[in-house]
Formats: C-alpha cells, structure tokens, sequence
C-alpha cells in the first residue's frame, strides 16, 4: 500500500525510514517533508496544517494509511476528518489530542483520576497569576503556557522577579501566542527525566523501550527549554519496577479515564515523567511521537511498525509481539547557533555522507533544505545524528564520531548527551 506521512522534521524522517521497511509498504510520500526525507519518500508540496489539502491528495493517490507526526494537526482534527472520509490514518482524534492541546485540560483530567502528577493552580488573568505567585514561599516553581507551543512553552523560575518576567512575557506579550492565553504554575519536582511511549488502541497498551531526552540547550542542563538537544534509549532509571509502577498508575488509569471521558485513545501516547524516590509522575502528556526519542526508538524497533499501526486502528494491538534490538542508540541534535532562539538559515552543511558511512550511524533531516544545489539549514534544529553501539557508552561515542564529520557556519549542539546514565 501507499502510505503518506505528515510533517517535516527528524522524527518524521525516522517515521518514514521505519515505514519504507515493512513488507506491506508499496511507496511512501511526506507533506511537506524536507531534504532528507526527499532521499526515502517523494515530497508532497502541502503543509501539515492544510487538512483539506492533505485529505485531497489521500483520496487521489489511494493512500492506504496516513500517519501524522506533530501534535498541530492532531490537535486540529486531522483524524476525524479523514475518518469520516473513509480513510485509514494513525493518531488520536481531536477530542483525544487535547490531552496535548490543553495542559489545564490534561492537568484536571490527571487530578480527577488520582494519576500522580504536579500540584498545580491555573489561571488566565494575569493579575491573579501575580497574585498567586506573591504567595509562594518554595521556589522554584514551573509556568506553563497553556497550549502548543513547539516544546518550548515551559520555564522554571527561581524567584519572584523572574516569575513576573516570565508571567508578562506569556500572557501580555505573547511570547508562545494564544498558548499563553492561560498558564499553569505548578511545583517543581526534582529527580530525573524520562521518556515512556506507548501504543494504545483504547483496550491494550503496548509500551515502548524507555528514553530520556535532554530539553535545556546547553551542556549540564543549563539554559533555555528547546524541543530537545539529543536523546538516548534505553534509559537505566527506567528499572522493570519504574515501567510496573508507571504501567499501573499512569497508562492504565490514562487510557481508562479517556474513555470514561468520551474520548476514547488510539495512536501513540508519549508520557513524560519525572522519577523521584516517591516513583513516577507526569511532567506532561504528548499525543504523538517523540523528537527526538522517535529517533532512538525506532532504530532498536524490530517489528513491523505498520503493524503495529494497522493494529492500533483496528483494535488488534493485543495480537503483536513487540521485538527489539538489544543494542543502545544515542542521538545528538545538532541546532543553528541561537536556537531556540533567533537563528540564520541558509549555511551550506557538509559531511553528511561521511558520517552516514560509520557503522550504525544515521543522520535524520530535522531542518534542511536544497538551495542551489546545495543542502543548507532550514531550521533551528537541523540534524539529529543517530549510532547503535553495544551499550550506551559506545553508542555515544560514535554519536560524537559522526557529529566531528559535519560542519556548517554556526553549529551548536550539546557535548554531553547520556551524562545521567555514563
């Protein structure tokens, strides 16, 4: 069959790259893609958000399966609307995805159903946002942006000074737009991130093998949040007792809650967890792949992932056997100078072909483009260099062998990717 894939950055490279695998795939296509993808599915001139465009061209090439990697589209009901034209597509409908649109929604949803998570308050005055923050004694605290907002919506504040910048810069200036209509100001939770992805298909959960990303966009975890400067899998804090614990107190009652609440789940669900010596809790929930965990994941993934798509959307999941590569993959995200905040486009990359000649090394396109015949940066994020190794620590150092390979004008990317776990 024909499958096409939405979006257009590294995990939708990895997506397609996956797809192309399957016996059952005949051609795959990516709306808009990018210079990377170009070289494993033909491009489709049409971007993720044009739902009408992206439903035209399904119906015109037949394609036998959609599969959506952001959450915009998502969001947006992509789902339901080519569902009620009689199209296969993979991912939760808008109803679902809110669990991702909304952080109050998801907030609630958790507190309703005694799912371990921050305590937290809302707000969307601004004045009692302030209000509520003169109040607090036990710094420091998180403020969220309410909606979507790239992977960036979220800020730890030290103090009170810098909870009203951060406050004014949301909701009066709009520094994420409407997402910031309403924050959440939660506690802060200490002890160590990790990544859980699960297929659901409303009755079955089929857990993924763990990763930890790295959000800050620089070395130690300092600077500002960013979609993710590198991830690896598996992660050693995720022990067989975390995955029990996580499992049992936070997919189940999740996927149980949803469909109490009318919105039953089918797709993937990406939980985000911090892991503390009181067990698991929500940092957030996200209603699609990873990025850049897709780009770890999927590499150490030895069943079909159609498969394990079709049975997602046909309520099968229970029937597939999840197989996996037991080698460790690492991958670091390398960005423009000044992401994530203003950066240049444009510069010329070179050693690409050099580093995807290493042993277990891929290169996924985050940000690229052809400019002249050249490949150059499109992006904040713009690579995500991938290796297999035996274990984590070889992993990483092919990763670093690869990354030395490629240049352009104005690199930045973070030295010490796995530094939890090595």
């Amino acid at each position: 069959m024909k499958v096409l894939v939405v979006g257009g950055g590294g995990r939708e490279h990895a997506l397609v790259m996956k797809i192309a695998e399957s016996d059952r795939v005949e051609k795959v296509y990516c709306a808009p893609g990018n210079a990377g993808i170009a070289v494993d599915a033909e491009l489709v001139d049409l971007e993720d958000s044009d739902l009408s465009g992206l439903l035209a061209f399904a119906r015109d090439e037949e394609i036998g399966l959609t599969v959506v990697g952001p959450e915009v589209p998502l969001c947006a009901g992509i789902v339901d609307l080519f569902t009620e034209n009689g199209l296969r597509i993979f991912g939760p409908n808008r109803a679902a995805a809110e669990l991702e649109g909304s952080k109050v929604f998801a907030k609630k949803l958790m507190q309703k159903h005694m799912i371990p998570t921050a305590s937290f308050r809302a707000f969307s005055d601004q004045d009692e946002a302030m209000t509520y923050l003169r109040t607090v004694l036990d710094w420091p605290v998180v403020i969220k942006a309410d909606g979507l907002a790239a992977g960036k919506g979220v800020v730890i504040v030290q103090g009170l000074e810098d909870a009203e910048e951060t406050i004014t810069s949301i909701m009066a200036d709009r520094q994420f737009g409407e997402a910031g209509r309403t924050v959440v100001v939660e506690e802060f939770l200490n002890g160590e991130e990790a990544s859980i992805l699960a297929f659901t298909d409303g009755a079955t959960i089929a857990v993924l093998e763990a990763s930890q990303d790295h959000k800050a966009a620089r070395d130690g975890d300092r600077g500002p949040n960013t979609g993710g400067m590198g991830a690896y899998s598996p992660a050693p804090i995720v022990t067989d007792r975390v995955l029990d614990q996580v499992s049992r107190d936070i997919l189940v009652p999740l996927v149980h809650a949803l469909r109490k609440e009318e919105r039953p789940y089918r797709g993937i669900l990406y939980a985000g967890l911090m892991i503390g010596k009181g067990g698991a809790k929500v940092l957030e929930f996200n209603v699609r792949f990873g990025d850049p965990e897709t780009q770890v994941v999927l590499p150490r993934l030895k069943t079909d992932l159609v498969e394990l798509m079709e049975a997602t959307i046909d309520g099968t999941l229970e029937q597939v056997e999840l197989e996996w590569d037991p080698r460790a993959a690492m991958c670091v995200v390398m960005a423009a100078a000044g992401y994530p905040g203003a950066y240049a486009r444009g510069k010329r990359i070179h050693g690409i072909g050099d580093a995807n000649a290493l042993e277990g090394v891929t290169v996924f396109h985050a940000g690229t483009r052809i400019e002249d015949g050249d490949l150059v940066t499109a992006g904040g994020r713009v690579l995500g260099v991938t290796a297999l190794g035996d274990d984590l620590a070889a992993a990483r150092d092919r990763a670093y062998e690869a990354v030395e390979k490629i240049t352009w004008e104005g690199i930045l990317y973070r030295k010490d990717i796995g530094y939890r776990a090595l």
